[in-house]
């Protein structure tokens, strides 16, 4: 079990410059860059390396080998002035990675509040990232996605830049995401398709069963292939627009750029 160091330890490195809250830890050999600022109560873990425009609030637990703000992946990246920006209450267990944005993109890389990254998570470049969002081991996001709240990401998932991942979107392990992820919907494979409303984790959420027959058989009108998308829309908002989740899933398709995964159709509801 670890043991967090009170205080910071002899043994870590920490810049003159960086800004620290009440009642930040740092356990040895941890490194914290000069432009670093940490909200109070945060822990950061052993050989932990910190670096880089990056804003970290409170009572986060940084865990070993993690590393944030470093620079982007990007081979256009020149060194400008980008940055990372991390909410409160995060968990990020051993080896994350977070790098910061580019110019030609956000110019940041966000992560919300109350999201949990497990071991070997990597957030790329000017990805942005909701409230209670969950990663399972090795979840990994190309530059540029969009990762809603609520949302899990499988293990050893992958997500192509430039994807969304809707509100309660579950991907599931050893998926290849290249299109995006429609909201409170289970999305599965290589290539990724969308397997319907996700039952079990909406139930868990409260979601009603008359909700999860809406979002169902709208998706299933979605993708009927007699259908054009516009008049499926329309249908949709006509027959169950007034119910908030059906409405963020049309929404979504509306403003999809890349694209929806496709329904994999299962049995009838």
């Amino acid at each position: 079990m670890l043991e967090w160091t009170e205080g910071i330890d002899s043994a870590a490195r920490v810049h003159a410059d960086a800004c620290l809250g009440d009642d930040v830890t740092v356990a040895p050999f941890a490194v914290i860059g000069p432009k670093v600022r940490i909200g109070e109560g945060t822990r950061i873990g052993p050989h932990v390396v910190i670096d880089g425009d990056t804003t970290i609030g409170r009572e986060n637990v940084i865990y070993p080998y993690t590393t944030i703000g470093f620079p982007p992946q990007d081979l256009k990246f020149a060194g400008e002035n980008t940055r990372v920006v991390i909410g409160d209450r995060n968990v990020f267990r051993e080896g994350c990675q977070v790098h910061c944005g580019t110019v030609g993109g956000l110019g940041e890389t966000v992560i919300g509040d109350d999201c949990y990254l497990m071991v070997l998570s990597h957030i790329a470049h000017d990805c942005r990232l909701g409230d209670h969002v969950l990663f399972a081991n090795a979840g990994t996001l190309a530059g540029h996605v969009e990762v809603d709240s609520h949302a899990t990401i499988g293990a050893y998932s992958g997500v192509h830049q430039f994807c969304r991942i809707g509100r309660h979107a579950f991907v599931g392990g050893y998926s290849v995401v290249t299109r995006d992820a429609l909201p409170y919907c289970l999305t599965v494979g290589n290539r990724a398709t969308c397997f319907g409303p996700n039952r079990v984790g909406l139930r868990r959420s409260g979601v009603s069963t008359d909700t999860i027959k809406a979002l169902d058989h709208a998706c299933r009108l979605l993708f009927r292939s007699d259908r054009k998308r516009e008049d499926a829309l329309v249908e949709i908002d006509e027959r169950w627009g007034h119910i908030t989740e059906v409405s963020e899933l049309a929404d979504f398709v509306r403003t999809s750029t890349r694209g929806v995964a496709p329904l994999r159709l299962a049995q009838n509801p």
